[in-house]
């Protein structure tokens, strides 16, 4: 058997360990599964722990520019205290539930841009920490998200990139400390009028937000952003028709825009420094999509790993 890393921290000899999935792709609210191999070294070794985290890059906004770290984002603990001999190897099996709001890092089975997804072995020997290298793994739509993905395609939008936005959206209950944002570029018929649309799900065992952001083209080449906002549960997102919705809701834009005035529910004026949407759905309505400007951005930064 190969072990592909030799845990640094503990010195020439220490044991080495290696994770191993069980499946390549899972969805938000499953499980990640699979076994930590681990093969003691030249020397007895008191193991206090073994922990597994998920891991992704977060876009985070400082001063005047936006930087790019890996952030950990929920962490499970798959083994207690235990004693590893020399040369001993143990295969410890774990079963660890995946967030319902991670992140999507595919489409359809096409990978989007800009999306990094891994999970990370953590082992403490002697108060002595070595966190392993990244696992990568794939998260996959859940029907109700892929409902309103497919609506996009049918459309003729065109996926542009995608990245995660570190804080909260304003009214919308959130667990995690980012929001992942897909981005597609307009079909045809709204060219001068919205520059791109970006999508963004909120998922909980019990249903789904989908938020909407169009960047819409204003006079004299200014741009400015309008929202929508959808909850749902699961099984009713897939009974909508969402590219009627879709369209409906950004035709409603493009003719406030053409009329020369703002339409829809306005938000509230209140500044907070932060990233992404910040405001969004200030003024959304539940079952269904109400333009909404947004007035400004808040949120709380995530701390997490820096890129090495």
């Amino acid at each position: 058997m190969v072990f592909k890393r030799l845990l640094g921290a503990f010195g020439v000899g220490g044991p080495s360990v290696d994770t191993v999935l069980s499946v390549s792709r899972v969805s938000p609210g499953g499980f990640l599964t699979g076994e930590v191999r681990i093969k003691g070294g030249e020397f007895e070794a008191e193991i206090e722990h073994i922990s597994l985290g998920l891991v992704a890059r977060i876009e985070m906004e400082h001063g005047e520019g936006e930087h790019s770290g890996l952030g950990e984002f929920f962490r499970a603990e798959v083994s207690g205290p235990f004693t590893l001999g020399i040369g001993e190897e143990r295969a410890i099996p774990f079963r660890v539930p995946v967030p319902w709001e991670t992140p999507l890092t595919e489409v359809e089975g096409q990978p989007l841009n800009g999306m990094a997804m891994g999970v990370r072995t953590e082992l403490a020997i002697a108060k002595a920490v070595d966190k392993g290298d990244l696992d990568l793994f794939s998260v996959a739509a859940l029907p109700s998200q892929e409902a309103v993905l497919v609506a996009f395609s049918r459309l003729g939008f065109h996926f542009r990139s995608a990245d995660l936005e570190a804080g909260h959206l304003y009214g919308v209950q959130q667990q995690l400390p980012f929001y992942q944002e897909i981005e597609f570029y307009p079909p045809p018929q709204y060219a001068g009028r919205v520059n791109e649309v970006e999508l963004t799900f909120v998922a909980t065992p019990g249903g789904l937000d989908v938020i909407l952001e169009a960047d819409k083209r204003g006079g004299h080449g200014s741009s400015h952003d309008a929202l929508g906002r959808f909850q749902v549960t699961h099984e009713q997102a897939l009974q909508i028709d969402w590219a009627t919705e879709i369209t409906t809701w950004l035709n409603e834009l493009t003719a406030h825009h053409r009329g020369g005035h703002d339409g829809g529910h306005r938000g509230y004026h209140d500044h907070h420094d932060g990233p992404g949407m910040g405001a969004a759905v200030a003024a959304g309505a539940v079952g269904g999509f109400v333009a909404a400007e947004v007035i400004d951005e808040i949120g709380d930064f995530f701390e997490g790993d820096e890129e090495e």
